[in-house]
């Protein structure tokens, strides 16, 4: 692939007639260089199945402990990393703190990887 000339992107915002939409390569290195910051936020089994538990709503971190079995501090050093990404917010109500999914771009992410890893296979 070069990078010398725009990439059409199939579907992408600002698409023209064609559907197309093009990315210079600085444009294309600071979407994939988020992209891989997404990803990688994503990687880990820990912060993976936290997200997988708060894709159906808000959860303390007392709830994610009990459903992932891990302990306290696990728990809140992997929630701290999805917020430092901007994945997550907080909010504290007393002593509980309780976390949800602020980036949509995490539900489609984890509805892709549920329908790709979690879901039974439709048999021809």
């Amino acid at each position: 692939m070069s990078f010398d000339k725009p990439m059409a992107i199939p579907g992408a915002p600002g698409s023209d007639d064609d559907g197309c939409a093009t990315l210079s390569a600085d444009d294309m290195m600071v979407q994939a260089t988020a992209a891989a910051a997404f990803l990688k936020a994503l990687s880990h089994e820990g912060r993976l199945m936290i997200l997988c538990h708060l894709s159906s709503g808000e959860k303390s971190v007392t709830e994610l402990e009990q459903k992932l079995g891990s302990r306290q501090a696990a728990v809140s050093q992997q929630l701290a990393r999805l917020r430092l990404e901007g994945l997550v917010s907080c909010r504290r109500d007393g002593k509980a703190m309780y976390y949800s999914i602020q980036d949509p771009k995490v539900i489609r992410m984890i509805d892709l990887v549920y329908d790709m890893f979690c879901r039974e296979p439709r048999l021809a």
